[in-house]
C-alpha cells in the first residue's frame, strides 16, 4: 500500500492535469451538438433511428460486438503507450484524452439535445457504465505514459545520464497491459449485458424517432 501511495502522490499533479483536460473535452463536445448543421441532424437522426431499431429487435450480434470494442479500447491504450516510449509522443497523448472526453460529451450531449430525458436514459445505460471504468483506465495509462515520457526527458535528453531504464520500463509496461486486460474485462459488459440494458430504453426512443419523422 506504501508503494502505491508514494507513487499517486508523486503523479497527482499529472492526474488533475489530465482529468481536467478530458473535462475540457466533454464539455467541449457537449457544445459542439449545437454547432451540428439541419442536414448533419437528420442524418445522425437517420443513423440512430436504424440503430435503435436494430437494439429494440435484437440485432446486435455478442460475439462480433465484443471483438470489435475489446480491439477498439486495446488500441487506445496501445497508441497511448506507444507514444509514452518518446518525448515528442507527449502532446499527442494530451491530445487523445481531450479528443476521448470530446467522443464522450458529444454522445451525451446529443442523446440529451435531440431526446430529452429519453435521451439521457439511454445515455446512461449505454454509455456511462462501461465509461466508470474506461475513462479511468484511460487517465491512469495516460498518467503513467507521461510519466515515463517525462522520465526519459530528464534522464536521456536533459541531463544526458544513462541511468536505469528497464525498470521504469517494465513497470511502465505491466501498468499499461493490466489497463488493456480490464479493457478486454469491460468489453464483455458491453457486448453482452450493455445490448440488454438497451433493449429496455430503445422502444422508447424509436418512439421520439417516429415523432420527429412526423
Amino acid at each position: 500500500m506504501q508503494p502505491l501511495r508514494n507513487y499517486l502522490k508523486d503523479q497527482m499533479i499529472l492526474y488533475v492535469f489530465v482529468s481536467v483536460l478530458f473535462v475540457v473535452g466533454v464539455v467541449f463536445g457537449s457544445l459542439m451538438v449545437n454547432a451540428l448543421s439541419l442536414d448533419q441532424q437528420q442524418e445522425l437522426g437517420r443513423y440512430l433511428g436504424h440503430f435503435f431499431s436494430t437494439v429494440d429487435q435484437g440485432g446486435v450480434s455478442g460475439e462480433s460486438a465484443f471483438w470489435d470494442t475489446a480491439m477498439g479500447h486495446v488500441k487506445w491504450i496501445a497508441i497511448i503507450w506507444i507514444l509514452g516510449l518518446s518525448v515528442v509522443g507527449l502532446p499527442f497523448i494530451l491530445v487523445l484524452d481531450f479528443l476521448k472526453g470530446v467522443l464522450v460529451g458529444f454522445t451525451v450531449g446529443y442523446f440529451v439535445g435531440q431526446y430529452s430525458w429519453k435521451g439521457l436514459l439511454f445515455a446512461l445505460v449505454s454509455v456511462a457504465p462501461q465509461n466508470i471504468i474506461v475513462i479511468p483506465g484511460i487517465i491512469i495509462s495516460s498518467v503513467a505514459a507521461i510519466g515515463f515520457s517525462l522520465y526519459m526527458l530528464r534522464n536521456r535528453v536533459l541531463t544526458q545520464r544513462r541511468g536505469q531504464i528497464k525498470q521504469p520500463f517494465v513497470s511502465y509496461s505491466a501498468l499499461t497491459l493490466t489497463m488493456a486486460v480490464a479493457m478486454v474485462g469491460i468489453a464483455l459488459f458491453e457486448a453482452w449485458v450493455s445490448p440488454v440494458m438497451m433493449r429496455w430504453v430503445a422502444p422508447m426512443l424509436l418512439e421520439s424517432v417516429a415523432m420527429v419523422r412526423i
